[in-house]
């Protein structure tokens, strides 16, 4: 048995150590720690990427250098015995439509500031779904306290039904009903742990550790029915702001695109003719011949894209808009069964002290009193719960909008 014994506590102290550690944060810190979350660390990167890509598309692209030879004659090989042989090095360079390019570039940008604006969202939420399980974490320990206060009633309430029942009443049904609500303490304490270590498993995965941080003063905003008050809708926005500059890429299509080559040829003398030196120049341009099968669909295509990014703003206008009114009303919700919640607990407090006055005149029993006890303390874990869901919801609300 004592080996038994020895084995139990060695597991149960590295069960112990490999439970991640509660931290002490302020949620100023925990916030700087969301801040490098991968996934908005990724969006970072993709709008620095976004803008080195705007930087490089008015570029020109690189000149072409050619070096050969011209007009060498195969039987008699030669640089002096055929006028036209010549030794050649030529420079070409293209010079894409300028509102082409800046076109590609403002495409870019716009891709960037969306991107900006994404991550913006993106942290808004992330720091919601902080505060939310912040609040669960709260609402957790606060019913595990509650929890032990019910089981330590239901032992002071055994024994007083036990010493009722040996003063001859007939209360020994009550026993059966304490043992089966006292295991449905027992469930809930088993609920809690469970939720507990699934909260500590998204805290690792937002933050890096599990705080014991409380979560910080919380107040619903107030939208004021502008559309762009919204993250999704500023994402939406920026999202047609990208396909406005697709079009204007796509109308660009039809003006030319210039180029121009510079070849130096050099002669030697022969027998007949000098060896005086050449040099050619070329100037190109493009025309729109294919335009209908070309430029016009790649037009209609970027139109399209750009109705459809519109609608998308539409829909993200309504559906955080409707987000929003969901949100306020579970507030309102919250905020009205606490309410009720606390009423009740007046009304069985009140109870309670009727109870208290009846058992001092010697009338009743003091098992009513306990009952009433318990009940205060089922009544205020329902609150803890509806004071997590309040907190969530107002975070989350807070998070449609965007901060001043």
């Amino acid at each position: 048995m004592p080996t038994t014994i020895r084995i139990l506590q060695a597991a149960a102290l590295v069960a112990i150590t490999l439970l991640p550690a509660a931290h002490a944060q302020s949620f100023d810190e925990l916030e700087i720690r969301l801040a490098d979350h991968p996934s908005l660390s990724a969006l970072r990167y993709d709008a620095e990427a976004s803008r080195e890509r705007a930087s490089a598309a008015t570029a020109l692209p690189d000149p072409v250098v050619s070096i050969g030879i011209n007009n060498f004659p195969i039987y008699d090989p030669s640089f002096t015995s055929y006028l036209p042989t010549n030794k050649a090095i030529g420079v070409r360079q293209q010079f894409p439509s300028l509102a082409g390019r800046e076109a590609r570039a403002g495409e870019a940008r716009a891709i960037s500031l969306q991107t900006d604006a994404a991550r913006d969202a993106r942290f808004a939420i992330l720091r919601a779904e902080l505060i939310a399980l912040l609040a669960e974490k709260q609402r957790i320990e606060a019913q595990r306290i509650l929890a032990d206060a019910r089981d330590a009633k239901y032992d002071e309430l055994t024994g007083v039904v036990g010493a009722e029942i040996d003063a001859g009443r007939p209360a020994v049904y009550r026993l059966a009903e304490i043992e089966g609500e006292r295991s449905e303490v027992s469930r809930t304490r088993v609920d809690l742990e469970r939720q507990d270590a699934e909260i500590d498993a998204q805290l690792m995965d937002l933050v890096g550790l599990v705080p014991n941080t409380p979560i910080p003063p919380l107040r619903m905003k107030e939208w004021s029915g502008a559309a762009l008050d919204f993250h999704a809708v500023r994402v939406a926005d920026a999202a047609v702001r990208v396909t406005e500059f697709g079009v204007e890429e796509a109308r660009s299509e039809w003006k030319p695109e210039w180029g121009a080559q510079l070849t130096y040829q050099q002669r030697d003398a022969g027998q007949t003719f000098a060896g005086d030196d050449w040099v050619s120049g070329t100037i190109t341009f493009t025309v729109p011949l294919w335009a209908k099968q070309k430029q016009e669909p790649r037009l209609r295509a970027a139109r399209a894209e750009r109705a459809g990014a519109e609608q998308r703003y539409q829909a993200a206008a309504r559906s955080a808009s409707a987000r929003y009114a969901s949100l306020a009303a579970a507030i309102k919700s919250s905020e009205t069964s606490l309410d009720i919640l606390e009423r009740e607990i007046g009304a069985v407090e009140d109870e309670i002290d009727a109870q208290l006055n009846i058992y001092e005149s010697g009338v009743g029993g003091y098992a009513p009193i306990i009952d009433g006890e318990i009940a205060v303390l089922k009544l205020r874990a329902q609150i803890e719960t509806e004071k997590a869901l309040k907190a969530a919801s107002i975070a989350r609300l807070n998070a449609l909008l965007v901060t001043p």
